[in-house]
């Protein structure tokens, strides 16, 4: 019997070998790596995860602000600097002013006309400027209002309030931009999809940098405080603008057009005519309202009421973000399934309903656990919310009207979170004050009622969101069958 002889194996068989199996094990991580990572499937070949990153960065600048003026700064002024509660409080409030601009804002880099080509660009560098500003003068001016600085503290009062002024306007600019740059370069097949990394890029500004911001001003003497704000102003302005750089294509130069620009009331008209439009920008306020007014009222709740320390409530931020981030990853594959998103934000309120009833019922039980499990599912309803609320947005936007929708959209979101804000803050002290002088009787003396009646009110606010958002389901729903079953769309409204 003849043997055969095996094969002889080369330098060369053993390479082409490697390199098969090594392609083979590529392709399978990049087939898995979709399903593993919610956002990995929002980059397409005209806007590749690169680009997509870096545009992103825009929302990470937006939340640092944030996180300095809403969280590390208030305590800063109050604590370190001894700035009267209440004018922090108005100052943080400033930047609320410029909210219900972002629809005019939206409507100029629509119809934007530039010696350059670019419509969104201008917008997004013109809100940059205003971020760097007002960041660049903030620390002199809050050292003058204080009485640490040289000058009357009038100064300080004016120059403390332009800064807040310009750094609001700058974070409306630069987002209404923004987002309707992404969604003019994102295919609408992957819009939704981009719509939540862009939020978890947001929500990424607000926690690492509440954490590197809180960090960094620990021991905050006059010297830091000008480093640290004024470092985030310099980071403000390489974000933003890695994050623009070569992102919108130049197009015909429009700055000699004769013809007529379109005038905003005409362009709002248009869009408020639109069926469904106004109940929707309602169902927005409502459902944001709603889910605001415990922003400010978590970590109190908790120390007070359920005697948690210090650390157990700084944790239920991380738990928030948590929730939220859920949110943000269930929303992109329902969406990109097809989901209705006036559902998908419908089940958020929905969500909501339960999670602040756990929170109220936490105190009379005195369950951590329980207080706990509310505040994520906050966090999970919140999210779920403003997904579908702006995906809903994109799906009523035109061709030529993204940044008129996007920023209608943000204003009636920006105005009613910090309304919400406000309200739910006095809300509280108020109905806190009435109860301890044994106003609202015997039974209601517990330091926890002033919470409750925040809590209650949100639940309100959200079966009214769901009142709201009904008909709009019903609008957008495909033509029901025989086996058609009684759901949002029959909501009494």
């Amino acid at each position: 019997m003849l043997q055969q002889t095996p094969p002889q194996t080369t330098p060369a068989t053993v390479q082409q070998t490697f390199q098969t199996a090594r392609q083979q094990a590529m392709q399978s991580w990049f087939e898995l790596l979709p399903r593993l990572l919610p956002f990995a499937d929002a980059a397409t070949a005209e806007l590749p995860m690169s680009r997509l990153l870096r545009l992103s960065l825009f929302q990470v600048s937006v939340g640092m602000a944030g996180a300095l003026l809403t969280g590390t700064l208030n305590r800063v002024m109050i604590v370190e600097l001894g700035v009267a509660a209440w004018l922090v409080a108005l100052m943080v409030s400033l930047p609320m002013l410029f909210a219900p601009l972002r629809a005019l804002i939206g409507f100029r880099s629509d119809t934007h006309r530039s010696a350059l080509g670019w419509r969104r660009l201008p917008y997004l560098w013109f809100g940059t400027m205003l971020q760097f500003g007002g960041l660049a003068i903030m620390p002199f001016a809050l050292l003058v209002l204080s009485g640490r600085g040289v000058g009357p503290v009038a100064v300080g009062q004016a120059g403390a309030a332009l800064a807040f002024l310009l750094v609001g306007a700058g974070m409306h600019t630069t987002q209404t931009a923004g987002l309707a740059l992404a969604a003019d370069l994102a295919p609408e097949r992957v819009r939704p999809r981009v719509i939540a990394l862009l939020y978890v890029m947001l929500l990424v500004g607000l926690l690492t940098g509440g954490l590197l911001l809180g960090t960094l001003l620990a021991d905050a003497g006059p010297l830091r405080l000008i480093q640290v704000v004024q470092g985030t102003a310099l980071a403000t302005l390489l974000l933003n603008v890695v994050a623009a750089w070569k992102q919108e294509v130049r197009g015909p130069a429009t700055h000699r057009d004769p013809s007529p620009r379109p005038s905003f009331s005409t362009a709002w008209k248009s869009f408020a005519d639109r069926t469904g439009a106004r109940r929707f920008l309602v169902a927005v306020g409502l459902g944001t309202a709603a889910f605001s007014m415990q922003d400010i009222l978590l970590e109190p709740y908790g120390g007070e009421i359920l005697h948690l320390g210090l650390g157990a409530t700084s944790g239920l931020t991380a738990l928030l973000a948590a929730g939220t981030l859920i949110a943000f990853a269930l929303s992109a594959r329902q969406l990109s399934r097809q989901a209705d998103p006036y559902r998908l934000a419908a089940l958020g309120a929905f969500i909501g309903l339960f999670a602040f009833a756990a929170v109220i019922f936490a105190a009379p039980i005195d369950s951590a656990a329980l207080f706990c499990l509310g505040t994520f599912a906050v966090g999970v309803g919140g999210g779920l919310f403003s997904i579908g609320t702006l995906s809903a947005a994109m799906g009523l936007e035109q061709e030529h009207s993204r940044g008129l929708v996007l920023g209608a959209w943000g204003a009636a979101q920006a105005t009613a979170a910090g309304l919400g804000i406000a309200i739910g803050g006095a809300l509280r002290d108020i109905t806190a004050t009435l109860a301890q002088n044994g106003t609202l009787g015997t039974v209601l003396t517990d330091p926890a009622t002033g919470y409750a009646v925040v809590y209650q009110l949100e639940i309100g606010l959200l079966f009214m969101t769901l009142i709201a958002l009904g008909p709009l389901v019903k609008i957008h729903q495909p033509a029901p069958g025989p086996k058609h079953a009684f759901g949002l769309a029959e909501f009494p409204s």
